[in-house]
């Protein structure tokens, strides 16, 4: 029996699998920057601005009016983890708390019982563009979690871990573990209150680089999980010797070992999404993902009457000056950067 459960294809949002809610991903090749780290207004005209996400010129500008990005908006029960692989995106949220990040970093938010947070990509460089591209992943809290304390942490790209394989040619697949582990290669601890902390949930989170022509084995996680393989970027790819085009998913069986080869002319850009499903109702609106109906108007009206913590910025789309250093600033006041 095949370990090929099925193939979709994927665009700007891509279909996930319980414990997994959303996956996007975002590329952008932006223009120049301006004095404000935004567009300039002449790029702007004939987009619906406010809600752009037509790929025109080869960049969308989302929710963002001179910055793209997207301003002040709010989330309950869910967690956000964002892949910055190039460019960076400057997040601002309702506890106080900010950061700047990319080329490489990955931020891990657990809304929780609710948080507003905004995530703008400023566009730093004045004198060429400014390529941006990202990964934008939901993973669901079980309902015991989803009021929990909002809470986020910082993987640095000097942080993240990889394992580099070569096959009997010579040719390379390189893993980059953001959750869970492969060949003893151990991803960051999850925030407290995930699904991801918990050991037999088996949550993984992995970008995977193969070289043309490399063959390498997705090794089998055991039963019960949910597996996910994105095939993004590249000619094509063999999966058990099933030839699949760039922009698909592959669903696979978790309790086998699968075949991969690229083809010989270019490499392939692949992630991986694994879980074992939470296995509950999911009631979701928008920001908001509960168990239950009369959660998400409870979350609604919590939302209307409190703002979730208030929104203290001057600006519903904050960015976080013209240089280009990495941060976070925690809620408590503690400033992190990444390790030298």
């Amino acid at each position: 029996m095949s370990g090929v459960l099925g193939v979709v294809p994927i665009g700007l949002h891509w279909p996930t699998l319980d414990p997994f809610l959303f996956c996007a991903h975002h590329l952008d090749h932006y223009p120049a920057g301006n004095a404000n780290l935004g567009v300039d207004a002449s790029f702007l005209l004939g987009r619906q601005i406010g809600s752009d996400f037509e790929l025109k010129d080869g960049w969308r500008m989302y929710h963002g009016r001179e910055v793209p990005g997207f301003p002040k908006h709010p989330h309950r029960g869910f967690e956000t983890i964002t892949l910055a692989r190039r460019g960076f995106i400057d997040h601002s949220d309702s506890l106080g708390a900010a950061a700047r990040f990319g080329e490489g970093d990955v931020q891990w938010m657990t809304a929780g019982r609710g948080v507003v947070h905004s995530e703008m990509f400023p566009l730093i460089h004045r004198d060429k563009n400014n390529p941006t591209e990202l990964f934008q992943v939901w993973l669901n809290l079980p309902a015991q979690n989803k009021m929990a304390d909002p809470y986020f942490t910082m993987y640095w790209r000097e942080q993240l871990l990889h394992r580099v394989e070569a096959d009997d040619r010579g040719r390379r697949t390189e893993i980059v573990v953001v959750a869970g582990d492969y060949q003893g290669v151990q991803g960051q601890d999850p925030p407290p209150d995930s699904w991801a902390s918990r050991e037999d949930a088996r949550v993984q989170i992995w970008t995977i680089e193969m070289s043309g022509g490399a063959h390498w084995e997705l090794p089998s996680a055991g039963p019960g999980l949910n597996r996910v393989l994105y095939f993004y970027a590249g000619e094509s790819l063999e999966v058990e010797g099933r030839t699949v085009t760039p922009n698909h998913a592959i669903q696979l069986r978790s309790d086998r070992v699968h075949t991969l080869r690229a083809s010989e002319s270019q490499g392939c850009s692949l992630l991986l999404l694994e879980g074992r499903p939470i296995g509950e109702p999911v009631a979701q609106h928008g920001p908001f993902v509960m168990n239950t109906r009369a959660e998400l108007q409870q979350a609604f009206r919590d939302y209307q009457r409190e703002q979730f913590g208030g929104w203290s910025w001057k600006q519903d789309d904050p960015v976080h000056g013209e240089r280009g250093e990495r941060f976070a600033l925690h809620p408590d006041g503690r400033r992190e950067v990444p390790p030298e």
